[in-house]
């Protein structure tokens, strides 16, 4: 049925087989060559840069001969090409892989029944039946036993039986642990993504060979410590690290160092990518073979730095702030969950290399000192590991980021654009990754003048993606900071034009309410205004708008939005005041005990507990009313832009402030007058209600005084350039 598609399909009459292998190929290229692909897959045209002119055509031609190609080579090799990008490479990669098929695919179907029973025994882990079947002739410790070309040491691992795969590399040669299966995996590969070190350990002294031996059927193939490193195999990433020679990580030799420092950087294996940096510091900017560079991925991970990581509780933040991280030698290097102490031999090799034995004591000291601390903060529930751990993390991907950084200065122009490192700013600067700028700028501070192919710097960047902290860094470049400011991009926008633009939605989340959020481009656009030269406020880009007129238009919606939250909360927020003020003037004429007949007195006009229900009921009253002509003020507002700045808020904050303040002194006044009309026959009474009068205080604070905190702090205290410190 699949063949017949194919043939309808005019491309070759028959999908890729063992036989038709050479017929198969001249079809293909006949048709690749009359629809004007051949010259992609063949490499007679290379692969133009991303920013060259025909770049759009050639990844059009590319992408029509590959899928051509997988149509044709039928499901079994277009499996294991799916995940190729490149014409030539799965052109190139047909034929070689094609002559292994038979080997698994068609003697597999017979062989591998042969050895049923001997795979099922590997599968139960009963070692007694596998060597008693290895024992007879026909079976062999060499053999594929599956139709997959797997051995029974590669079964023995991917069921993970490690016992029995220790016992099976006794019985075999170190060539015989060379072999692999059908995806080119050898035992030390499928071992590596187990884990388990200590059967790598056995099969390395046996032939330490196999550390340098790709997976080379796969087209990303990979060492074993490369795929240990794919499936964040730390004990294995160190144990093979240590074992594989270095020279063959070294740039000149292919992509095999930065393909593993960028597995490192990805399972956050930061010391060993931090060894391997020190030996090769090019790697960080040299492709590996997913076609990215290892400063890419740290500009694209946020969770590697203080400043792109989740925030911490206020706890977690205190104890982030005193824990000094001190990286710790390799004999004693410890989590905080399991401290271990070096051996005497260990001691004395330490001693030998530093005879005052100054490091190893410290070393030691600061180890129990932190065990010590873990433990008392684990008796309160504080997982201190945790944020040593954040911090510790933290800490190797700055000196990781340090590393790379040094090599951007002897870069040339042409190679800051192959590596793309107009890309990496805007990877950093969207996701608030404020250490990698300020590291690449304390670098090479002639990236502050860099533009992209918008024309945009990193502080322009900074001002449309919102990034505060970022955009702090101009304030250290004295008179830089006017040139800057009064650069363009391509499209006639001004600092202050971008500055207009409607905030992403990632950060707009950040502010609750459209009215605050409106506040807060306000803010930006002031802050920025500030630091422009005059004329900017009127100038025009090419869409011939001023910078205030692009605001108007960028925050049409939000406007209304806020205004429609203004109103909402101002008339919830009246209701409850108006409510209070209508109880506490009737409460004025209908005092606790009533009057005395004769005098017409208060009968509880002695008691001091009067005067704090008279005081609190005026002031309740008071607030009461002052907070409803505010949030009328605010229903019968005008709604300009420049309302939302400072006039509206303030508005909703003595409106918020007034009616929280007139609830507790309801409470109060309603508490005076309960306590002098039973505290005498029931003086129990007392606590109960002091609790009932702090409970709706309560509800109050938890639900609104965050409002108001946040809206005070925006209005009055916060800033852009705040953000920085």
């Amino acid at each position: 049925m699949e063949t017949t598609n194919i043939a309808m399909l005019g491309i070759v009459n028959e999908e890729l087989t063992e036989d038709n292998y050479e017929y198969w190929k001249v079809c293909l290229e006949r048709y690749l060559i009359s629809q004007g692909l051949w010259d992609v897959v063949s490499g007679m045209k290379a692969r133009p840069e991303e920013n060259a002119d025909d770049y759009e055509d050639w990844k059009r031609k590319n992408a029509m001969a590959l899928h051509v190609i997988q149509l044709s080579c039928g499901p079994h090799m277009f499996y294991k090409f799916r995940k190729t990008t490149s014409a030539k490479v799965a052109w190139e990669h047909l034929a070689p892989s094609h002559l292994t098929r038979p080997a698994v695919e068609e003697r597999g179907e017979r062989d591998h029944l042969r050895y049923e029973t001997l795979y099922k025994a590997i599968e139960k882990g009963n070692w007694k039946a596998i060597k008693s079947l290895l024992d007879h002739p026909y079976n062999n410790v060499r053999a594929k036993i599956s139709s997959k070309g797997d051995t029974p040491l590669h079964v023995a691992i991917l069921d993970g039986h490690i016992h029995i795969a220790e016992k099976l590399v006794n019985l075999m040669s170190a060539e015989d642990l060379e072999i692999t299966n059908e995806f080119g995996n050898t035992a030390l590969s499928l071992a590596a993504i187990n884990g388990s070190t200590k059967l790598a350990k056995i099969m390395v002294n046996k032939n330490p060979k196999l550390v340098t031996i790709e997976n080379d059927q796969n087209i990303d193939g990979h060492i074993p410590v490369i795929v240990a490193a794919l499936y964040g195999r730390k004990h294995m990433v160190h144990y093979l690290y240590d074992k594989t020679p270095i020279d063959i990580l070294s740039p000149e030799k292919g992509n095999c160092g930065a393909t593993l420092l960028h597995c490192l950087i990805t399972a956050e294996i930061y010391d060993v990518a931090l060894q391997l940096l020190d030996q090769y510091p090019k790697l960080g900017l040299t492709k590996d073979r997913f076609g990215k560079y290892t400063l890419r991925i740290l500009a694209q991970k946020p969770s590697a730095f203080p400043s792109g990581s989740c925030k911490l509780v206020f706890w977690k933040k205190w104890i982030y702030s005193c824990i000094t991280v001190h990286p710790l030698p390799n004999a004693i290097k410890h989590s905080w969950g399991s401290f271990q102490v070096p051996s005497d031999e260990g001691n004395k090799r330490g001693l030998q290399q530093d005879p005052s034995g100054i490091r190893n004591i410290i070393s030691k000291e600061i180890s129990l000192f932190r065990e010590l601390v873990s433990s008392l903060l684990k008796i309160f529930g504080m997982k201190v590991p945790d944020v040593y751990h954040r911090k510790l993390v933290h800490h190797e991907a700055l000196k990781i980021l340090g590393c790379i950084c040094k090599e951007i200065p002897k870069l040339n122009e042409i190679q800051l654009r192959d590596i793309g490192i107009d890309d990496m700013i805007h990877d950093a600067v969207k996701l608030g990754i404020f250490e990698f700028i300020d590291e690449l700028i304390k670098c090479d501070s002639s990236i502050i003048w860099r533009k992209d192919s918008k024309g945009r710097t990193i502080f322009a960047h900074a001002i449309v993606l919102r990034q505060a902290k970022i955009f702090s860094l101009i304030r250290e470049f004295g008179i830089k900071k006017n040139i800057m400011a009064h650069r363009h991009d391509i499209f006639g926008n001004n600092y202050l034009h971008l500055a207009s633009k409607l905030s992403p939605p990632t950060q707009l989340e950040h502010v609750s309410g459209a009215a605050l959020q409106m506040q807060k481009e306000l803010q930006w656009f002031k802050e920025v205004e500030t630091m422009v030269q005059p004329k900017c406020r009127e100038e025009i880009n090419e869409k011939n708008t001023t910078p205030s007129a692009l605001f108007t238009k960028e925050h049409k919606e939000l406007a209304k939005d806020g205004e429609r939250w203004m109103k909402s909360t101002a008339a919830s927020g009246m209701v409850v005041g108006t409510l209070i003020a209508a109880v506490m003037f009737t409460t004025a004429f209908t005092v606790p005990g009533g009057n005395d007949e004769k005098t017409g007195l208060p009968i509880f006009l002695k008691y001091n507990e009067f005067l704090i229900f008279v005081a609190s009921n005026s002031l309740s009253m008071f607030f009461s009313s002052t907070s409803v002509l505010m949030f009328l003020g605010i229903l019968t507002a005008r709604y300009e832009e420049k309302d939302f700045y400072r006039s509206l808020p303030t508005k909703v904050i003595m409106g918020l402030s007034c009616l929280f303040l007139s609830i507790v002194t309801m409470m109060v006044a309603f508490g005076a007058a309960i306590y002098m009309i039973v505290h005498k026959r029931l003086a129990w009474v007392t606590v109960p209600m002091i609790v009932l009068i702090v409970i709706p205080i309560a509800l109050f604070s938890v639900l609104q005084f965050p409002l108001l905190l946040h809206i005070i702090y925006h209005t009055y205290v916060s800033s852009i350039y705040s953000k920085s410190k």
